[in-house]
């Protein structure tokens, strides 16, 4: 789906609420900052680069705030303000703690940080915005699994190919946005199991995030494009389900219908994306975010929208549908009065 301009005027932002498991077994906690400049408390968060993508901005800008290294789960709502007569807008992920930096804080905009439960760093945030993003943080499960399913980058067209299609390789940009899927990938899930098509521009596509996180790519005959059939998606995804690891399969156009469909029956979801979802654009991927056998929620990427604004999101604890219909949605905002931030 073609993403709108960039309103070069909006202010774009990106954090998370981080969370880590209670020394004792307890409420996860969750990281708030303190800003010398205002002396406020809030969820940490700070301004897209030029290029980067939104979900590599809130693991960027929270580690530079509050030493928190992440791993991106579901999209939470984002909100937006004004900020010096221009309007601004944050979007939120919930984000897992792999390890944390003590010497990162004091920084040059943060000198303390806390970590709290859900309801304390509530009562502790000064914005009402933040208070939204608690709560819709809260309101779900935060320990998931993601399942991502990812089509392949842009491959030489058809039409000027001779040789097996299954050799046809990705074109210049193809290869750019494999590259750029790498890291992107790795925010989701720095490690997984990583599971391919054998056609070549499939295998191409995932390579540089498999060498990201230092894993195989099993090449997967049954994800090929002339291999649509619900018990072969079925098979893989429930493979992919029981492990209970993180997983990317990547596939083709003409399968991802089938392998939605298969995740929606086997998670038990009856409002999970499903084959009347537009088609994914090359390089485009959902992440399914599972919790033992259920669907939590998922969330829809690709390059072009995780720039800016645009990325579209699905919730799985939204009232249910018929399975069959249309529920990808623009991710929700809370419009907040004019404040700091």
């Amino acid at each position: 789906m073609a993403s709108k301009p960039p309103d070069s005027k909006l202010i774009r932002a990106a954090g998370a609420v981080a969370w880590r498991p209670a020394a004792d077994g307890g409420e996860p906690q969750v990281l708030l900052v303190h800003r010398k400049k205002y002396d406020d408390w809030s969820l940490p968060k700070g301004k897209q680069e030029t290029g980067e993508p939104l979900p590599l901005t809130a693991v960027r800008e929270v580690f530079e705030e509050g030493g928190a290294r992440l791993t991106l789960g579901r999209r939470l709502i984002s909100v937006r303000y004004h900020v010096s007569g221009r309007a601004k807008r944050v979007h939120y992920w919930s984000a897992s703690v792999s390890a944390t930096d003590e010497a990162a804080v004091p920084n040059a905009e943060v000198d303390q940080v806390a970590w709290l439960p859900v309801a304390e760093a509530r009562e502790h945030a000064s914005y009402a915005h933040d208070h939204g993003v608690l709560d819709d943080f809260a309101r779900l499960s935060a320990q998931t699994v993601p399942l991502i399913l990812l089509r392949h980058a842009k491959a030489l067209p058809k039409s000027g190919w001779k040789d097996d299609d299954l050799v046809r390789p990705l074109d210049d940009s193809g290869r750019a946005d494999a590259k750029a899927l790498a890291s992107l990938l790795a925010s989701f899930a720095p490690a997984a199991r990583v599971v391919s098509s054998t056609a070549a521009r499939c295998l191409d596509t995932v390579r540089p995030y498999a060498e990201l996180i230092g894993e195989q790519v099993r090449a997967e005959p049954s994800l090929e494009p002339s291999r649509t059939a619900s018990s072969e998606s079925i098979a893989l995804i429930a493979d992919a389900v029981v492990s209970g690891e993180p997983t990317v399969l990547c596939a083709h156009r003409e399968n991802l219908p089938s392998l939605l469909a298969a995740a929606g029956d086997m998670l038990s979801a009856s409002n999970a994306p499903d084959d009347r979802q537009p088609p994914l654009p090359t390089a485009g991927f959902w992440v399914l975010h599972t919790a033992g056998q259920a669907l939590v929620a998922a969330d829809r990427y690709d390059l072009s929208e995780a720039l800016d604004s645009a990325v579209r999101w699905l919730d799985a604890a939204r009232p249910t549908r018929r399975r069959r219909s249309r529920i990808a949605m623009k991710a929700p905002s809370a419009t907040t009065a004019r404040t700091r931030a």
